[in-house]
């Protein structure tokens, strides 16, 4: 049993969106070639949905600017611009993205005291968004992800998959994804890679 974890392509990280990844719309071709392939019992998208005044946002922390360094909840966090605000265009999936051919969404960073990059779980990994279970009773034994960003939420849904499914090959679709900076992508995939997601081609993934 084979699936697809589509992370986190929205308006938000796209052009034009609040916290936009560098050419982070190319990646919604790859995603949709992917979705009509017929390649996968189970196609997920994972979709951040924060509500307003979310913690990890900079505009939560007078003083605070975007991309500066801050803390939440007792432990260092990134400020972010606000983003993919619950109900919020910025929150949507990408329009052109096939979400006919997607199973089932994946809501995360719902808390405002923790920040949610992973699909499978918060920051401080105490709070479980149910996927790892929900995959684990579709009986998956194959996972291909990818989506926005590599560096972030793209790397640290890959690393909990290999934690929390194990036995469950999990494999990043390098092509698929896009990162917000190219030395955090290349640090990502080399981490990833050590704790044994593979890294592939959309083209492998298709084979």
């Amino acid at each position: 049993m084979k699936a697809l974890l589509l992370i986190d392509i929205q308006n938000g990280f796209c052009h034009g969106g609040h916290l936009p990844v560098p050419d982070g719309d190319d990646v919604v071709p790859v995603a949709n070639s992917l979705i009509d392939s017929g390649n996968y019992d189970l196609v997920v998208a994972s979709q951040d949905w924060h509500p307003a005044g979310h913690g990890s946002f900079a505009s939560a922390h007078p003083g605070k600017k975007p991309f500066e360094m801050g803390m939440l909840s007792g432990k260092p966090q990134m400020m972010w611009p606000d983003h993919c605000v619950q109900g919020t265009h910025d929150a949507e999936l990408h329009p052109a993205l096939h979400v006919d051919g997607i199973d089932f969404i994946q809501q995360k960073g719902q808390n405002s005291a923790v920040d949610s990059y992973s699909a499978f779980r918060d920051n401080d990994q105490a709070a479980l968004t149910g996927l790892a279970a929900q995959l684990r009773s579709e009986g998956i034994t194959e996972l291909d992800l990818c989506g926005l960003a590599t560096d972030y939420c793209v790397k640290f849904s890959a690393l909990d998959a290999v934690e929390m499914l194990p036995g469950v090959t999990v494999r990043f679709i390098e092509d698929g994804s896009r990162g917000i900076d190219p030395a955090g992508v290349q640090a990502a995939i080399a981490e990833m890679r050590t704790r044994g997601v593979a890294v592939i081609t959309s083209e492998q993934a298709l084979a």
